[in-house]
């Protein structure tokens, strides 16, 4: 059985130009050539067709389709490629939530009167020290965490963010009460200072992981202690130190 371009068109819902497009670039030619000048298809070109269909509409662009049906010779092959595209639509899906995000932020804002806050605005969770949490603890647990701080409504991610700053203050409190990392007022805020880090996804503390918590803790600790821009985060080098010497004391008792 043979189909025409008009007749293939009519059935796939595509144009004839689509068609002729699609032989020009190699991606599906005609079995062959009419003396009358018309084009015919044969079953594996339609069978080629319904693929390329299928995988247009999933996005994928016609030059990596065209990698994909040559290399796929068996449906395993298929579909790791289609896993890999997968993977590039999720991550693209993750940066358009990050947008709408900024923007609902955004609106709120203005709404108000106020300025946008950047940190909330255009900034995941941890986006700033991406490369060295995905270094430490994996890709997983950074994407985790971010995917869970941009579940979060604009209320709920302030409210959180003021936790947190108050959190990182109390730190700055007690070093200015000359407290040092032993005292029973600093061991407890150590302790909240852990139930915090256990409300993060992607992180060992969240998911019960004694062994990788205390390394997770103990990296923390070290990086409070020597990265400015954790001292920055403290308001003084010194109550960041004393947020990691507390931090260390705190998991090594446990």
């Amino acid at each position: 059985m043979e189909w025409t371009v008009s007749e293939l068109t009519e059935r796939a819902g595509i144009s004839g130009r689509t068609l002729r497009h699609y032989d020009r670039i190699g991606l599906l030619s005609p079995d062959r050539i009419g003396s009358n000048s018309y084009r015919y298809y044969g079953p594996v070109a339609v069978a080629r067709l319904q693929r390329i269909l299928l995988l247009r509409d999933a996005g994928m662009p016609l030059a990596e389709i065209s990698s994909v049906l040559d290399a796929a010779e068996t449906p395993a092959a298929e579909v790791a490629a289609l896993r890999a595209h997968l993977a590039q639509l999720q991550t693209e899906h993750d940066a358009v939530a990050r947008r709408i995000a900024s923007v609902e932020h955004t609106i709120e804002m203005r709404t108000q009167g106020r300025e946008p806050r950047m940190d909330i605005m255009l900034q995941g969770f941890n986006d700033d020290y991406e490369d060295e949490v995905v270094q430490r603890w994996g890709r997983e647990a950074f994407d985790a965490s971010n995917r869970w701080w941009h579940g979060k409504s604009v209320r709920q991610q302030r409210d959180w963010k003021a936790r947190t700053d108050a959190l990182v203050g109390r730190w700055r409190e007690l070093d200015e009460q000359g407290l040092g990392p032993e005292s029973p007022e600093v061991q407890r805020h150590a302790a909240s200072h852990l139930d915090w880090f256990a409300e993060i996804p992607g992180t060992p503390t969240h998911a019960g992981d004694a062994e990788n918590a205390t390394a997770m803790v103990l990296g923390m600790a070290d990086q409070y202690e020597t990265n400015p821009d954790f001292h920055d985060t403290f308001g003084t080098p010194d109550a960041a130190a004393l947020a990691a010497g507390a931090l260390r004391l705190h998991v090594r008792k446990r």
